[in-house]
Parts: structure tokens; C-alpha cells; sequence
């Protein structure tokens, strides 16, 4: 497989006052090849949002390197955590994110078509307004949205909607990888299959990539072909995902999977 992502040794202390440093992530090493959903699961404090995080480097990584290939060039990568800033809006294009709760992510004094407009405009994708229209109308039924809703705005739509408008942002800017920071946790039960599923038909469309942060091993087993175990800042066992919920190794992974009702893949 064709890699498209990889971590490398990755680190992040906070600072806890009197009591000196707390490394939330430490060593944690990964690879996102092309086209696949990587799924890295764990309790909360785990340390896997934070890693998505630093992936993207909307947090500073204490150490460690975060490599990016370019597809379209063969091996070349280049260090997303050591190049400039300035640097970073050509690959923020090309790897975007979505977060747990659409409602926070949306801003609510603009309206649907705005927001997914936005990126749009930012990386330099469409040349004016009306070109801006049209696309928004295409990525809003790619989603599975009524065009009419452009005009409205997030307090208007259901949790569901929230998070459709939020993935057709994500995919505006035609990226490669997808970080999605536990996209479907704040949703109610009933929704959170369809979200799944527009997901796994978006990558199958787009060949998108995904970087998967979850804590629901039944979710893990539909979404991802690999999956990865973080225990206290730690990757503890990784592995394809049906090998490593039939039967893991880790002691820690064999809790998690023992706590929870897992439904086969299909």
C-alpha cells in the first residue's frame, strides 16, 4: 500500500503547575496509506484526540515528525511539523478534519452555504461567488442535502445536518486525509449509522483517507481495515481490525474488547 501519512515517534507535555509535566502522547508511531480508514480507539484520556491534533499541527507536538506523501510525485515527503507556518494553508487543503460537535465546529451567524464556502475561497478553489454557489450546491447533495438548505443556518438543522454540512466542508477542498475527531459521538444512536455510511460511500467515491479517533469498538469494526489501541499516551497493539478484536494480544485491549458487544463486520 501506498503511504500518505506518517507519525513518527510523536510527543505532547502539558504543563500541570506544581506538579511538573504530563506527557499525553508519547512515542506514538502510525502510518495512513492511500484510501484506507486507520482507526486509532482508546478511553477518554487516552491521548488519541490529542494526536489527531498534532497530526494536523493545530497543537505544537513537543517531538516527533509527521511526515506527508505526495502521492503524485512517488516518495517525496516533507515534515508538516518542521516546515513554516506559512507553509502549512497548501497542506491544510489537503488534510482536513471533523470534529466531535458539528455545533461548536459551525459558526452560527453564518449560514450553511457560507460555511461550506468558506475553504472554498481560502485556498483559491473557485473564482467568484456564483462558481462558489454552484459547488456548494454539488457538495451539499453529495451529502445527502437539500440544495435549499444553503440559506439556512445551524440552529435550523438537526445534529445529523450539523455534521453532513461539516463533512461536505471537509471535502470542499478535495483533500487526501480526513482526521475525524469521534465524528458521530454527539449524534443520537439513530443517526449515527447513516453518518457512517455517507463516510464510507464518500471515501469509496472521493478515495478518501481517513484517520479515524473513536472510543466504540462496535463503530471501529464497520469503519476501519487496521486499527490501532492507545493506552495512556501509548500505542499498546495495532494491528488489521478483525485480528486485533477476535483476538487481542494486550492485556488493555483485551478489557476493552471484553467490556463491549461487538457486531461483525459485514
Amino acid at each position: 500500500m501506498v503511504p500518505l501519512l506518517e507519525a513518527r515517534e510523536l510527543v505532547k507535555e502539558f504543563k500541570t503547575g506544581s506538579r511538573g509535566w504530563f506527557r499525553a502522547v508519547d512515542g506514538v508511531s502510525f502510518t495512513v496509506h492511500k484510501g484506507e480508514t486507520l482507526a486509532i480507539v482508546g478511553e477518554s484520556g487516552s491521548g488519541k484526540s490529542t494526536t489527531a491534533r498534532l497530526v494536523l499541527r493545530l497543537l505544537p507536538a513537543t517531538s516527533g515528525s509527521v511526515l506527508y506523501y505526495d502521492t503524485s510525485s512517488g516518495s517525496t515527503s516533507v515534515d508538516l511539523l518542521r516546515i513554516p507556518l506559512k507553509e502549512m494553508r497548501a497542506y491544510r487543503r489537503r488534510l482536513q478534519i471533523v470534529f466531535q460537535d458539528p455545533t461548536s465546529a459551525l459558526n452560527p451567524r453564518m449560514n450553511v452555504g457560507s460555511a461550506i464556502a468558506e475553504p472554498l475561497f481560502i485556498h483559491r478553489i473557485v473564482p467568484n461567488k456564483r462558481a462558489a454557489a454552484e459547488r456548494v450546491a454539488q457538495l451539499l447533495e453529495l451529502v445527502g442535502l437539500q440544495t435549499s438548505l444553503a440559506s439556512r443556518y445551524p440552529h435550523e438543522l438537526s445534529g445529523g445536518q450539523r455534521q453532513r454540512v461539516c463533512i461536505a466542508r471537509a471535502i470542499a477542498t478535495q483533500p487526501e486525509l480526513i482526521v475525524a475527531d469521534e465524528p458521530v459521538s454527539a449524534l443520537d444512536v439513530s443517526i449515527r449509522a447513516q453518518i457512517i455510511n455517507l463516510m464510507l460511500d464518500l471515501q469509496e467515491q472521493l478515495g478518501l483517507s481517513y484517520l479515524f479517533i473513536s472510543h466504540d469498538l462496535a463503530l471501529v469494526s464497520h469503519i476501519s481495515r487496521r486499527v490501532a489501541v492507545m493506552h495512556r499516551g501509548k500505542i499498546v497493539e495495532e494491528g488489521p481490525t478483525e485480528r486485533v478484536l477476535s483476538s487481542p494480544a494486550h492485556p488493555y485491549t483485551q478489557r476493552l474488547v471484553s467490556a463491549v458487544p461487538l457486531v461483525n463486520k459485514p
